[in-house]
């Protein structure tokens, strides 16, 4: 009875160390994504028939600079078209530059709303210069 007990026990230990010997580990990249976004930023500046507009305007709903202005700045500047974002989380002011040809307001306000559903946007207006307002 000891000697069955012993040979059971030994074959589901070998069967144990077997099966795990065929498990593969899952390959891990790790791509730049900032080399990336350069990349495809220098891309669409290349372009020499681009005409580029600036507009600004205010995003109501913003609670804290790293969880909103950053996020809503961060997907801004992905958008095809746009050369810059920038989002002022004290001043609660969103100021883009973009290709007038591939973005427009609504695009601009779609993306924000995407973001979150309290993110409103209001007082969008095209301009030549970004203000520096304190």
């Amino acid at each position: 009875m000891t000697s069955i007990k012993t040979i059971f026990g030994a074959a589901l230990i070998l069967v144990a160390a077997s099966s795990c010997k065929n498990k593969v580990a899952p390959e891990v990249k790790t791509i730049d994504n900032q080399a990336t976004a350069q990349v495809s930023k220098e891309a669409q500046i290349a372009n020499p028939n681009a005409h580029f507009a600036k507009a600004e305007f205010t995003i109501n709903g913003m609670t804290c600079a790293m969880g909103c202005a950053a996020v809503i700045q961060n997907h801004l500047s992905n958008m095809d078209g746009v050369k810059s974002a920038k989002v002022d989380f004290d001043k609660k002011l969103a100021m883009v530059e973009y290709d007038d040809a591939k973005v427009n307001a609504e695009l601009l306000t779609k993306t924000v709303s995407s973001v979150g559903k309290q993110y409103e946007v209001a007082d969008m207006k095209t301009v030549d210069t970004f203000s520096e307002k304190e």
